[in-house]
C-alpha cells in the first residue's frame, strides 16, 4: 500500500503552496491550518516508519520515480515531522502584528515537504528536484523579512553558497548515467558505478553534501542564515537542510566504501569541522551564533559516522540533535522576544527568570553536551567506536570534538543560568519570529507546550542509548554488525566530557587568556566568508568583466564592422542594379506585379480572401503582441522572482507525479 507515502510528501506539499498563493487572504487560518497538516504529517511520518512502504510512478523511460520508507529514512522522516509540528505549535500564536502569517507558514511547510522527499527518494533526479525545492524554499525563509536588506543579502549568501556546492550533484547524476546508464542514478546502485566515473560520483555527492550541510570550508553560510527568524533556524538547523547532506553521506555509505578515499575523505572533514568549528563555538559571545556554529559540528558527528560506517551512532545523532537543536533555538529565539537581547552577557538570569525555557533549555545543552545518560552521550560513543577501527588519529578528533561540545554547552548553560547584574539589552530589538511579543515575562500556552514536547524527546531518545533498545534500533536500521564501544571507551569518553564541564563552571565568566587578534579570528568563523570571496568571488567577478569586455570591445565591434561591410556590398549592388539590370531582375519585377494585381482584385472571392488573409494576420500579431507582454511581466530581474517561479514549476510537478501515482 503506497499512498501514505504519497501523502507524507504531497500534504506538506500542497498545503504549503495553497497558504503561500492564497497570502494574505488565508492570514487568520494559517497557524490553525499549518499545526493540522503538520499534525496529519507526522502520524503519515509514523505509519510509514512503521509499515515501509514503497512508491513508483513513471517519470522517464527505465527511469521512474521511486520513493521508500526504509529502516533509515523512516527514523529520519519522523524526526523532521515531529520537529515540524513543534516548531509550527510555537509560533501558532503568529509572528507579531502585520507579518504575513499565510506566506511563513507556507513555506515552512514547503521547506519540510522539500526534507521528507529527500529523505524518501530512491533515485537521483527525486532527490534533486527535492535539494532544489530545499535550497529555494530556505533563501524566502532566511530571507522572511525582505524589506530589510541586510536579512535579504544573508539569505543571498547562504543560497548562492550552498547552490554552488549543489552543482556536485549534477556532476554526480551526470558520471552515474555515463558509468552505469539510467540504472545507476538509483541511490542503492551508485556503489555499482563503473570505472574512473565512481570517482567522479563520490566527489560530486560529498561536495554537494558538505556544502548543504555547512561543513568545511563552506560553514560559514550558517553563521549568515542567523538572520533569519529563529523558528526557521529551529527547523533548519534541526531535521531539515543543515542535515540533509549528512543524511545523503549516510544514505550512500556503500558508494563512499566502494570508492576507497570517499570514507576517509568524508571522515576527516567531519572530525576537522567537529573540533574547529567547535572552537568558534567556544568564542562567540552571541547565543544564536553559538547555536549556529554547534550545528556545524554536531553534523560533523554525524559526517564523521558516514565516513567510517557508524550508521547507527550517526543516525542516533541525527535524532538526538533535531530534538534539541530545535529546542534550543526556541528557547533562544523567545529570550530574544522577551528580553530583547541574545547576547550572552545580557542573558545573565534568563533561565531563573523563564523557569520554563530555562528548563527546557538546560535539556537540549545537556543533550548536546554529550551529558550521560542523554542520546547523544550513546550516540558519540557509538560513532568514536567505529573511528576507532580506522585508526587512533581518527578517534583522537572526535574525542576532542566531543570535548569541545562539552565546553559550548556548558558556557551557553553557564550565562543563562548565573545571577542577572541588572536589565542588560544589547539594542539588537526583539523581532525575531518568536512566540511572545508582548515584552512581558512569560510564554504563550501552545510555545510553552511545544517546548515541554521537544524536552521529553530528548528524554524519551536516551533509552536508544542503552541495550537493549540499543540493538532493537540497529537492527531495524539493518546495521547490527557494527562495532561497539568498550567499557574504557566509555568511561574514557565521560570522564573527558565531565571535567570539560566542570572546568568550564569554574572559568566561564573569564575570558581566554588568548590574544585579542585570535579571539577575533576565532569569533568571526575563521575568516571563512572572506576567505571564500577571496578566492571565489572575486576571481568569478574578475573573469565576468572580462568576459563582458571582451563582449563589448570584440565581439561587438566585429558586428559593427561586418554589419558596415554589408551595407557597403548591398550598396555597391545597389549601383550595378542602377547601371544595368538585367532580364532576369526585370522579368521576376514583372511576374511579381502581375501577381499582386490577381491577389488585390476587390471582386468575388479574390477580396473576400484578402480580408481573410488580413484578419489573420492581425489576430497572429495581436496574440503574440499579448504573449509578449505576459513573458515580460516575470522578467524583473529580481532573485525572488525567480526562486517563486522555480518552487511553483518543482511544486506543481510533484502534485502531478502524486496524482499520475494514485490513479
Amino acid at each position: 500500500m503506497s499512498w501514505p507515502l504519497w501523502a507524507l510528501i504531497a500534504l506538506p506539499l500542497g498545503s504549503g503552496t495553497a497558504l503561500a498563493v492564497l497570502g494574505r487572504r488565508a492570514d487568520r487560518a494559517a497557524p490553525g491550518t499549518a499545526v493540522a497538516a503538520a499534525t496529519a504529517t507526522l502520524g503519515l511520518a509514523c505509519a510509514a516508519a512503521t509499515t515501509r512502504p514503497e512508491a513508483a510512478a513513471p517519470l522517464l523511460d527505465g527511469l521512474p520515480v521511486r520513493l521508500a520508507a526504509d529502516g533509515l529514512s523512516g527514523p529520519v522522516a519522523v524526526a523532521t515531522a515531529a520537529v515540524t509540528l513543534a516548531v509550527l505549535v510555537f509560533t501558532s500564536r503568529g509572528n507579531g502584528p502585520g507579518e504575513a502569517r499565510a506566506r511563513f507558514s507556507g513555506l515552512m511547510l514547503l521547506f519540510s515537504g522539500a526534507m521528507l522527499t529527500t529523505v524518501t527518494a530512491q533515485t537521483l533526479p527525486v532527490l534533486l528536484m527535492a535539494w532544489e525545492l530545499m535550497g529555494a524554499t530556505s533563501w524566502a525563509l532566511i530571507g522572511y523579512w525582505w524589506r530589510e536588506p541586510a536579512r535579504v543579502r544573508a539569505a543571498g549568501t547562504a543560497f548562492l553558497t550552498t547552490r554552488a556546492a549543489d552543482l556536485g550533484l549534477y556532476v554526480a547524476a551526470g558520471a552515474a548515467l555515463a558509468g552505469g546508464g539510467a540504472g545507476g542514478l538509483d541511490l542503492d546502485q551508485l556503489s555499482g558505478t563503473t570505472g574512473p566515473w565512481l570517482s567522479v560520483v563520490t566527489a560530486g555527492v560529498i561536495v554537494a553534501a558538505l556544502g548543504k550541510s555547512a561543513q568545511l570550508p563552506f560553514s560559514f553560510w550558517l553563521s549568515r542564515a542567523m538572520e533569519g527568524p529563529s523558528p526557521v533556524s529551529a527547523l533548519l538547523h534541526s531535521a531539515t537542510m543543515a542535515a540533509a547532506g549528512a543524511y545523503l553521506l549516510l544514505r550512500t555509505g556503500p558508494l563512499l566504501t566502494t570508492s576507497g578515499w570517499g570514507g576517509p575523505v568524508t571522515a576527516w572533514a567531519g572530525a576537522a569541522t567537529a573540533v574547529l568549528l567547535g572552537l568558534v563555538a567556544v568564542a562567540q559571545t552571541d547565543l544564536k551564533q553559538l547555536l549556529a556554529a554547534s550545528t556545524c559540528a554536531q553534523t560533523g558527528f554525524m559526517v564523521l559516522a558516514a565516513g567510517t560506517g557508524g550508521i547507527t551512532g550517526g543516525t542516533l545523532q541525527f535524532l538526538g540533535h533535531a530534538a534539541a537543536k530545535s529546542l534550543a533555538f526556541l528557547v533562544a529565539g523567545a529570550w530574544l522576544t522577551l528580553l530583547g537581547t541574545k547576547a550572552l552577557p545580557g542573558l545573565r538570569g534568563a533561565a531563573r527568570r523563564h523557569r520554563v525555557a530555562g528548563a527546557t533549555f538546560t535539556v537540549a545543552a545537556l543533550t548536546l553536551a554529550g551529558w550521560p545518560p542523554l542520546v547523544l552521550w550513546g550516540a558519540k560513543d557509538l560513532l568514536l567506536a567505529a573511528a576507532l577501527k580506522h585508526g587512533t588519529a581518527l578517534y583522537a578528533a572526535g574525542l576532542a570534538a566531543a570535548v569541545v561540545a562539552a565546553v559550548y554547552s556548558v558556557k551557553a548553560l553557564w550565562f543563562v543560568w548565573s545571577p542577572a547584574p541588572g536589565a542588560a539589552r544589547d539594542g539588537t530589538g526583539s523581532r525575531d519570529g518568536g512566540a511572545a511579543r508582548d515584552g512581558g515575562g512569560a510564554l504563550p500556552v501552545p510555545a510553552s507546550w511545544a517546548l515541554g514536547g521537544l524536552a521529553l524527546a530528548c528524554a524519551a531518545l536516551a533509552v536508544l542509548a542503552f541495550e537493549p533498545a540499543r540493538g532493537t534500533f540497529a537492527r531495524a536500521l539493518g546495521t547490527a554488525g557494527e562495532p561497539a564501544p568498550h567499557g574504557w571507551e566509555v568511561a574514557l569518553s565521560t570522564t573527558l566530557v565531565l571535567a570539560a564541564s566542570a572546568a568550564v563552571l569554574r572559568r566561564a565568566a573569564r575570558p581566554l587568556p588568548l590574544p585579542p587578534a585570535v579571539t577575533a579570528w576565532w569569533g568571526d568563523w575563521m575568516r571563512l566568508e572572506a576567505l571564500a570571496r577571496l578566492l571565489l568571488v572575486r576571481p568569478v567577478l574578475r573573469l565576468a568583466g572580462a568576459l563582458a569586455a571582451f563582449d563589448d570591445r570584440v565581439l561587438s565591434r566585429a558586428v559593427r564592422a561586418a554589419g558596415h561591410g554589408a551595407l557597403r556590398a548591398a550598396g555597391a549592388v545597389a549601383v550595378l542594379d542602377a547601371r544595368g539590370p538585367d532580364r532576369a531582375t526585370v522579368s521576376a519585377a514583372r511576374a511579381t506585379l502581375r501577381l499582386a494585381r490577381a491577389t488585390g482584385r476587390p471582386d468575388g472571392c479574390a477580396g473576400e480572401r484578402e480580408e481573410w488573409l488580413d484578419g489573420l494576420v492581425r489576430g497572429v500579431a495581436s496574440g503574440a503582441a499579448a504573449l509578449g507582454r505576459l513573458a515580460r511581466r516575470p522578467q524583473t530581474g529580481q532573485l525572488h522572482q525567480y526562486l517563486a517561479q522555480a518552487v511553483a514549476a518543482f511544486t506543481v510537478l510533484a502534485l502531478a507525479l502524486v496524482l499520475v501515482a494514485v490513479r
